[in-house]
């Protein structure tokens, strides 16, 4: 019988290797759905202001704005896809912890397109509705509580 696995982050559980990439990859998907379907939204949101009556007054510097977006957001949304189709290329071949490893650093970069995404977005939203010296602040803004969402819980648990 296999034995528990040495973990570096022991929290009580007996279980073995197995068992806990199982749950890890379980508790990865968990996660990968509500990104998965974010990134989805917001990449067809991007892609269906191009065909608004409004598009074509955009001034340069929104449209390369909008543009970088788009290329974001699809990267983003390829990152949030990925581990799956890491999983089905792996599938049965004993190697489920690479898979948990690999997909758990995919979704990290996902999660940070996301951020840059949604900067972004309120960056172009800020521009076009009320000029550029507040898009600048609403970007800088949202970009500074994404980070404060994503930093400020790790440290006060660490504590």
């Amino acid at each position: 019988m296999e034995q528990p696995a040495s973990d570096p982050w022991p929290d009580g559980r007996d279980e073995t290797e197995n068992q806990r990439m199982d749950r890890n990859w379980n508790e990865l998907l968990q996660e990968l759905r509500v990104t998965q379907t974010g990134t989805q939204i917001l990449f067809g949101f991007l892609l269906a202001v191009a065909f608004q009556p409004q598009f074509d007054k955009l001034d340069q510097f929104q449209l390369t704005v909008y543009l970088i977006l788009v290329i974001l957001a699809a990267t983003t949304t390829a990152l949030a896809l990925a581990p799956v189709s890491l999983h089905r290329a792996l599938f049965r071949r004993g190697q489920k912890a690479d898979v948990v490893k690999l997909g758990h650093r995919l979704v990290v970069l996902a999660l940070v397109g996301v951020a840059l995404t949604l900067t972004g977005t309120t960056l172009l939203i800020f521009d076009v509705t009320v000029g550029r010296p507040w898009s600048f602040l609403a970007g800088a803004g949202a970009l500074i509580m994404i980070a404060a969402v994503g930093i400020l819980p790790r440290l006060l648990v660490r504590r």
